[in-house]
């Protein structure tokens, strides 16, 4: 196995990017500009001066989409299967960093969790001066059978260029990163092996409530239902499976986030801001 892989971001399926970005603007959150993938979908990302970001991703063009499902793009096959099985709006996906996608897939098939899922893209950038680039990803997926409803993959960017984000990362409710992203599952260590294949942390903190692991400065917790409910106050059946509910957004200061979040609820020194029925967003204070 490779060594540990870092957070690098959350997938958030909605209806409609003009949706999301209200919502999000809402939050305090700065949302950079409408972007589209050549396979039909397309974000507005939220991005974090700890290098991670949350990905709003939209079907822009159905029959784009539905063909490159049909051709084997892993990508949009499980977004759509996402769509059908949970709805919008829900987080989806969980996108580790890599730098090399060709050993991620090598080292999930070899755990027995790929299936040769594969994603090679990219698409044209232009840069706030008007000068225009090229972004190159690869990305190298993972599967658990029993897992249908989130999806694991490292992500490789492959350019050279990097974007001047400078002025995306600044948002008026104080975010600085995501410290920890939550899924639930009644018994959250029958997904052990799965998750320490997929993120490289080979220890675990586990106990009858959840089983937390580390990719890189972000928390990677798996709770049961009665632990979700109460450090979030969401709401989940015994369903078997990985579901994943939401993320905890690390800020300087709760007083920054609480002009926008009036309706949260406070929780474990956290406030919890729902996003639908399924999905959640938490604030809190973070020494980083």
């Amino acid at each position: 196995m490779r060594s540990a892989r870092r957070f690098d971001h959350a997938v958030f399926v909605v209806d409609t990017l003009e949706g999301a970005r209200a919502a999000l603007t809402a939050l305090g959150f700065t949302v950079a500009p409408d972007a589209r993938h050549p396979f039909g979908t397309e974000n507005a990302c939220v991005f974090l001066a700890d290098g991670s970001f949350i990905e709003p991703l939209a079907v822009g063009h159905r029959e784009t989409c539905e063909a490159a499902a049909k051709a084997g793009n892993a990508f949009v096959a499980r977004d759509q299967a996402h769509r059908f099985r949970i709805g919008t709006p829900s987080f989806s996906a969980i996108a580790l960093r890599s730098d090399d996608a060709d050993g991620d897939a090598q080292d999930f098939e070899e755990a027995g969790y790929g299936v040769g899922e594969r994603l090679n893209f990219g698409r044209d950038f232009r840069t706030p001066d008007g000068k225009g680039a090229r972004l190159e990803f690869a990305l190298a997926f993972a599967r658990d059978l029993r897992a249908p409803d989130v999806s694991f993959f490292a992500c490789q960017s492959v350019h050279s260029f990097k974007p001047d984000r400078s002025s995306l990362i600044a948002h008026e409710n104080g975010a600085i990163g995501i410290a920890r992203l939550v899924l639930s599952e009644p018994n959250p260590t029958d997904f052990q092996y799965y998750l320490q294949t997929v993120t490289g942390d080979r220890e675990i903190d586990a106990d009858s409530f959840a089983m937390t692991l580390k990719a890189g400065d972000t928390m990677l917790e798996v709770a049961t239902p009665d632990a979700l409910a109460l450090r979030y106050g969401a709401k989940r059946d015994a369903s078997r499976g990985l579901f994943f509910e939401g993320i905890v957004v690390a800020v300087r200061s709760l007083e920054t986030v609480r002009p926008f979040t009036r309706d949260a609820r406070e929780l474990q020194g956290r406030l919890v801001v729902p996003l639908g029925p399924q999905s959640f967003i938490a604030f809190e204070e973070c020494g980083r």
